[in-house]
């Protein structure tokens, strides 16, 4: 993978991971509520979910790109147009909408991790977006190392964000922080994934 595509990939799971939502608040929950320990299981739950779809999107479009070109080619372009659609969600977006609260329940290590595993692999919406993101970069030539980076990419850096957030923006003032620059979050976002859409384009 060249440098330039794997540091597009790169920013874009991490502001995707950055931007708060549904993960975000179950890994705060255990890291609050269970400890900074919880809240690293959790975070690899989590982590290891996403792996998992990545790993069946990347097989499953390799698949195509041998058997049949022309449905890879659709899937590639339908997948812009998706990732036009978010970038447009993104920078349309209004912070103020957003809410972030936090259960203080007792739990285990094994619910940390089950939960952070849950909240990945029952979540439709990631399947769609590996699907859109991994055809903008997965090609013909594309050999089995070219895959286990994106996979490894992906998945590492969604694991590495959350242990940030377990060990260090737990704490209240650092959440709030977080929360008051969401909006700036959400427009790198929505830039960046307008710059890997026009990669078909271009």
């Amino acid at each position: 993978m060249e440098l330039t595509a794997w540091f597009s990939l790169a920013v874009l799971c991490l502001l995707g991971a950055m931007t708060p939502g549904q993960s975000f608040i179950v890994i705060l929950k255990h890291s609050t509520a269970g400890g900074r320990l919880n809240g690293l299981v959790a975070s690899i739950g989590h982590g290891f979910g996403v792996m998992l779809y990545a790993i069946a999107t990347v097989i499953g479009l390799a698949l195509v790109v041998k058997q049949t070109p022309w449905l890879f080619d659709a899937i590639r372009y339908s997948g812009a147009a998706f990732l036009v659609w978010l970038a447009y969600k993104a920078l349309t977006s209004n912070p103020q909408n957003a809410s972030l609260s936090v259960a203080q329940i007792s739990v285990t290590l094994k619910q940390s991790f089950y939960e952070g595993l849950m909240i990945s692999f029952l979540n439709p919406k990631l399947a769609i977006f590996f699907l859109a993101l991994f055809s903008q970069f997965l090609n013909d030539a594309a050999g089995w190392q070219h895959n286990i980076i994106m996979v490894a990419t992906v998945s590492g850096i969604d694991t590495l964000w959350y242990c940030v957030v377990a060990l260090v923006l737990s704490h209240s003032t650092m959440l709030a922080k977080l929360r008051n620059n969401i909006g700036i979050i959400e427009k790198c976002s929505g830039v960046v994934l307008l710059a890997v859409a026009l990669r078909v384009v271009m």
